[in-house]
Formats: C-alpha cells, structure tokens, sequence
C-alpha cells in the first residue's frame, strides 16, 4: 500500500497498459481511402477505318494505399467521359499493393473517335482554348488482409481531369475516392 491506503497492483497496470494498446491500435487500423493521380496521358496509336477512328493511349496512374494492411484487388475498367457521354474504356488489371505503399500503373486506354465526333463543336472549341475536361470512373473490389480476418472493401473513385488537348499534358485535377468496408467477422 501507499501513503493514501491505496494498494498498487501489477494486474491491473497491465489490463490498462494493453487497454491504451489496443485503442491506439483501432485508430491507426481505421481504414483511408486511397490516393489516386494520373501523372499522364500518352498516345500510342491512331487508326482510321472508315467509318471509324480509335485512338489508344497509355495512362499513367500513381496510386497510393495508406492503410496499415495489403490491399488485394480484382480487375476493374475506367470509364472515361467526355461531355457526359462515353467515350472509352481503361482496363486495371487484378493485383495487390503491399500496405503504405505507392505504385506506378500504366493502363491501356480506348477512345472511340465515332463518340467523340458528336461532340465535334465542342471539342474544336476546347482544342482551340487547350484545355479539355474528361471526368472518369471506376470501382475497385477486392479484400484487405488484417491479423487472420479479411476484409471486402470496395473502392469508387471519380475523376476530373483538365488536359490540354494539343500536346496531352495533364493541367488539373481532381479526384475523389470513397471507401467501403465490410467488417464481417
């Protein structure tokens, strides 16, 4: 005993000590959404077959996980919009990233040039100011490994992405990602 009456005791330092442990350890496991950035846009080809023009291009995609656990992906496509419309397709191929990490994707994009030609107007006028607006979309699915537990997470990220037409060089950008986990034990 101490000099209050009180009586110290070991058992109880230890319940509290692995109490703070385990808090701490909630909060740093609460799952961040990811932080995805398209560094740039490449062309790679250009056909013309009458009456269609397709244009392919390469991608180029930082994508970070924040989160304390690997994250396991299944594969997944971009949808890539122009004037509200669809105007291609990007594929993610299925893969892992190991927990706070981040990975270079370079993914192989189709546009199909029929689309755009209905927004011909449009797109001469923003060839005209450099700068055009696309906006994309994707959901990712997958699983996150934590202790012996896994994790289905689901990832839908959407993307505004300012370009200049001429050259392809990405100007601005913004991207917004929601995170849904499911904790089925």
């Amino acid at each position: 005993m101490d000099k209050k009456g009180i009586k110290w005791s070991w058992t109880s330092a230890l319940v509290g000590a692995a109490s703070v442990a385990a808090a701490t350890a909630v909060i740093l496991a609460k799952p961040k959404n990811p932080v995805i950035d398209l560094i740039s846009v490449d062309l790679t080809s250009f056909r013309l077959k009458f009456p269609s023009v397709e244009a392919q291009l390469l991608l180029t995609v930082h994508a970070s996980n924040p989160n304390f656990a690997p994250a396991h992906y299944s594969p997944a496509t971009v949808s890539i919009f122009y004037a509200g419309s669809l105007l291609g397709s990007a594929d993610v191929a299925g893969g892992s990233q190991p927990p706070r990490s981040c990975r270079v994707l370079r993914l192989p994009a189709r546009l199909d040039g029929v689309k755009l030609a209905h927004h011909a107007g449009r797109f001469f006028s923003d060839v005209a100011r450099r700068e055009m607006v696309l906006d994309a979309a994707v959901d990712v699915a997958g699983d996150a490994r934590v202790m012996w537990w896994d994790h289905k997470f689901k990832v839908h990220v959407d993307s505004r992405v300012t370009m200049d037409p001429v050259i392809l060089d990405v100007v601005n950008q913004e991207n917004k990602s929601q995170l849904e986990v499911s904790y089925l034990w």
